[in-house]
């Protein structure tokens, strides 16, 4: 397509907006993981909590499929996908919708989070094997990035980080306002909010999705730390500074919701990065997968959750298998809009 989503009318809608289905990717990468049948287990847990809500199709390496479908059953779709690993979040395309109901979808170059895992050319490729089952036209883009470095109130407003796509790992040669201008043209965004994000995230680089997501217009959960946790504490601090006072594309002030950390979490020694994340959660439809990690903040943060989103079932799911790989709930899903 020449045009591109914004000039078209296309923007990406809130995750809170209705789903026609969810989209994820069968763990296929050892070396991430301590055990591959744990891990697969805790997807197949997450996968099958959304299916209560909304149709699922898993992409699987077709030497995967055997395993994959005696684990997942009959209730989960597979796509035969020759993908090298397993964050849907980031290697999927991020949907868009316009005003008529149409749908398109945004294709972001994949390099492995700046070439930290090798092959992936498999995973740059799965955006586009997404879009083509969905039926969905693309709009491929020139950036390096992914889904869980921005989020979107599908009103106009994007949240990101200056420690992800700005990274000379990613992007040399392209200004911050260069990025800032490409991700408003292939979102439809009229606004973009930069946090400071983490550069202690070494793994992702300190994806927003991680310290941040928005809960509805004009209200952002963004993540706490005690202060024990020493740097860590003083960067989840400057996120929360660099909300403060911030406006949305609707001229709306931000409310911010803080959401506290899974800070006493069993890492199974992935200290540095074992994902704690209870913001890197996952609205889909009529419910909010949350993770659980077996602490008094489960249900704290059940209780928050509930309080911001009254017509959804709030379904803890334990992800120790998942989180040692640096992401939780949020990262392996990926949100196709209902037309």
């Amino acid at each position: 397509m020449a045009e591109t989503p914004r000039a078209a009318g296309f923007r990406m809608p809130a995750e809170w907006a209705p789903h026609a289905r969810t989209w994820m990717m069968w763990p296929s990468r050892p070396e991430v993981w301590d055990d591959m049948e744990a891990t697969c287990r805790n997807y197949a847990d997450v996968a099958h909590a959304i299916a209560t809500f909304e149709p699922l199709t898993m992409l699987v390496r077709p030497e995967d499929r055997t395993a994959a479908r005696n684990m997942l059953g009959s209730d989960i779709a597979l796509l035969d996908c020759p993908i090298d690993d397993s964050w849907a979040r980031d290697a999927g395309p991020c949907f868009l919708t316009d005003a008529h109901g149409a749908r398109a979808g945004a294709v972001f170059r994949f390099n492995a989070w700046g070439g930290k895992y090798d092959p992936y050319d498999g995973d740059d490729a799965a955006a586009d094997a997404i879009l083509s089952s969905a039926k969905v036209p693309a709009f491929h883009s020139g950036l390096v990035a992914e889904g869980g470095g921005i989020a979107v109130d599908g009103q106009g407003t994007i949240l990101t980080t200056e420690s992800c796509f700005p990274n000379a790992n990613r992007n040399p040669g392209w200004t911050r306002d260069a990025i800032e201008a490409e991700l408003k043209e292939m979102l439809g965004g009229e606004k973009v909010i930069w946090l400071p994000g983490n550069v202690l995230e070494t793994e992702t680089d300190g994806h927003v999705d991680g310290i941040a997501a928005f809960a509805a217009p004009g209200v952002v959960m963004v993540e706490t730390l005690p202060p024990d946790a020493g740097d860590w504490y003083e960067i989840a601090q400057a996120n929360i500074d660099a909300l403060r006072g911030q406006t949305d594309a609707q001229g709306r002030e931000i409310t911010l919701v803080m959401i506290p950390e899974a800070s006493d979490a069993d890492t199974g020694g992935h200290d540095d990065r074992f994902c704690r994340s209870y913001v890197n959660s996952y609205i889909c439809n009529d419910a909010v997968i949350m993770p659980q990690y077996d602490l008094p903040e489960d249900g704290i943060v059940r209780e928050i959750f509930q309080d911001l989103f009254p017509s959804r079932r709030i379904v803890p799911v334990a992800i120790p298998a998942i989180a040692i790989g640096g992401g939780g709930i949020h990262c392996i899903t990926q949100q196709e809009p209902a037309v």
